[in-house]
């Protein structure tokens, strides 16, 4: 018997991908205070509570010169979410950094996508200082019931914006709500009759349909709705804004050069002749009105 079922043949098993999904909601509101703590005694978190407290405060800090934009994800396996990471990273590189940094140099560290646990996050935002209570429960309402996930771009610079949005879109096309009679459709299937009375239904696994949502984004202290992250996005970069300014201030001092640059010479003395000429003319006609 033992050697039968070793000879036995090992049927492939072919395992459903990690969906990655959770059903929680940011909650700023004070922590609840467990009587057994009361003392005074300090409450210990595990060593992955603590690295991704960790890890979420170090984003935040970041936001003073880090765009953070905020996504909502669901049905995502491990597979999709390396790929939709790909894509992010292949269409900011496609955009010409900004030269308007801090730094000396154009950035070319990549875009983050980190995929986020609300509760942890909600613990962050509370202990966040330089945050205040409008800001935290801003970025805590933006966050609905699921998964998240926070996109941490290298610099403010509204065309990569655009870019990452247009691929995120394409990657991941935004599912197309059912008709009414699709719905009913599903309703009819589900009180209807088995096929075959008595006998177990036989389970069919759906593939899983990844879902992406942008939700909102933290700029430089303020917290942005979806339609004003679309806006930014369609901004001209800081380099060309600075350029249009300073053509702005520079064209009547161009102006003005050219004239006086006309007027050098023997263009001068010819100006000054005629501007003569015209003053006799005028003190000539007011003599004979007189």
């Amino acid at each position: 018997m033992l050697s039968r079922c070793a000879a036995r043949p090992a049927w492939p098993v072919s395992l459903p991908s990690r969906v990655l999904s959770r059903s929680y909601v940011v909650s700023v509101e004070p922590a609840v205070e467990f009587p057994k703590y009361a003392d005074g005694k300090a409450r210990n978190f595990g060593e992955r509570k603590t690295h991704l407290y960790h890890q979420y405060l170090k984003i935040l800090e970041s936001s003073s010169q880090k765009p953070l934009i905020f996504l909502h994800h669901n049905e995502f396996s491990v597979e999709r979410i390396t790929r939709l990471r790909r894509d992010i990273v292949t269409a900011a590189s496609r955009v010409k950094p900004s030269l308007a940094q801090p730094t000396p140099a154009p950035s070319v560290e990549p875009p983050t996508l980190t995929v986020v646990r609300s509760a942890v996050l909600g613990a962050v935002l509370r202990d966040y200082a330089p945050l205040d209570m409008d800001a935290t429960r801003d970025i805590a309402n933006l966050v609905p019931k699921g998964g998240l996930a926070i996109l941490t771009l290298p610099s403010f610079n509204p065309p990569q914006i655009d870019a990452i949005l247009k691929i995120m879109e394409r990657t991941v096309p935004p599912r197309k709500p059912l008709t009414a009679a699709e719905i009913a459709a599903k309703e009819a299937e589900k009180k209807a009759d088995p096929a075959t009375p008595g006998r177990a239904i036989p389970r069919s696994r759906s593939t899983p349909q990844p879902e992406l949502k942008l939700l909102g984004a933290f700029i430089e202290g303020r917290v942005l709705s979806v339609s004003g992250v679309q806006d930014v996005s369609k901004l001209p970069t800081l380099d060309t804004l600075r350029a249009q300014i300073v053509g702005l201030l520079s064209s009547p001092a161009t102006q003005l050069a050219g004239i006086l640059s006309q007027a050098s010479g023997g263009q001068l003395a010819r100006t000054l002749e005629g501007l003569k000429k015209s003053l006799e003319e005028g003190q000539g006609a007011q003599d004979a009105q007189s």
